[in-house]
């Protein structure tokens, strides 16, 4: 019998975390203060390198591209998570799903590009430092995150298109806090494998081979580092890393630990928790990362407090 195409619900159920109903209030405070400390971090950050000319560099205008992705990527999700566990109703309408999927691709996919091409600006300044200005010139680090955002969009748009064409009949309880792609594809009843074909190609292009791009890159500045003789130019090209390199081992194990993990029940609350990871504690640590390990966006940090402090 031919399915009908045409979705049969209008909500889906989102079970949230695997939280005690008696523990919502203080993990509802917990995860408002949380979202707050992110959005208002990773503000800092884009003012501080608006305000300081001494951050108008190619590693600093990916960095900004970063900070607002984070708030973004963020508030696609905790905003409606904090609501669910607020006032007790779990529901979301099929639009609102479908919009916050889609969403969440598009910054997940984002950053992953964007850490990609910090890496490569890092490549540069270490491995080719007498031409760094030469190759990293304005145009490039344009058209690297034009290259996100558009890869990005076709990444999330492709998804969202092939999943609004399959049927959801019966069950429309999500096991999640927000409505993720996985998850919604389980609940279908109509043939998803043309949807598994996109998601691995798509995985593929997105995640695979920025991670590789990444481990290359280092692979190359660990190579240069261990041909620098002197002590200070090895400490001086590892404060330089150190920041996307931290932010990178947070970001990409926490999405291994979502993806390695086996789909059963026993390990779906799991799994959910290594979401909570890279959705809600990695852009929260992010602002910290790159202000506690980074020389320039200290001094930029007491110039603003300085200069505050002097206006009034």
């Amino acid at each position: 019998m031919k399915k009908d195409n045409q979705s049969t619900v209008s909500e889906f159920i989102l079970l949230g975390l695997p939280i005690r109903a008696e523990d919502h209030s203080l993990y509802c405070a917990l995860f408002l203060a949380m979202y707050l400390t992110t959005v208002l971090g990773n503000l800092l950050i884009i003012l501080l390198i608006r305000l300081d000319s001494h951050l108008h560099t190619p590693m600093y205008f990916f960095l900004s591209h970063l900070a607002f992705t984070d708030i973004s990527f963020s508030s696609v999700t905790v905003p409606k998570m904090l609501r669910n566990m607020y006032i007790q109703n779990p529901s979301i309408p099929y639009a609102d799903c479908i919009a916050q999927m889609y969403f969440f691709i598009l910054f997940t996919d984002l950053d992953n590009f964007l850490l990609t091409s910090m890496a490569y600006d890092r490549y540069v300044a270490i491995c080719h430092p007498l031409h760094y200005t030469t190759i990293m010139r304005e145009e490039l680090c344009i058209l690297l995150v034009a290259i996100s955002w558009i890869l990005s969009c076709v990444s999330a748009l492709s998804h969202t298109l092939l999943l609004a064409r399959l049927s959801f009949c019966a069950d429309n309880t999500i096991p999640h806090f927000f409505c993720d792609l996985a998850a919604l594809l389980n609940l279908s009843c109509s043939d998803i494998s043309l949807n598994e074909l996109v998601i691995f190609t798509a995985g593929t292009i997105v995640i695979t081979l920025p991670l590789i791009c990444i481990l290359i890159s280092y692979g190359h500045i660990v190579a240069t580092i261990l041909k620098v003789s002197s002590n200070k130019g090895i400490c001086k090209a590892l404060s330089t890393c150190g920041s996307h390199l931290s932010v990178v081992s947070l970001y990409y194990g926490a999405i291994i630990g979502v993806y390695l993990i086996p789909s059963s029940s026993t390990s779906s609350d799991k799994g959910i928790v290594a979401s909570v990871m890279y959705t809600v504690v990695t852009p929260l640590l992010n602002p910290f990362i790159y202000s506690i390990r980074n020389r320039d966006m200290k001094e930029a940090l007491k110039k603003l407090f300085n200069r505050a402090a002097i206006s009034t």
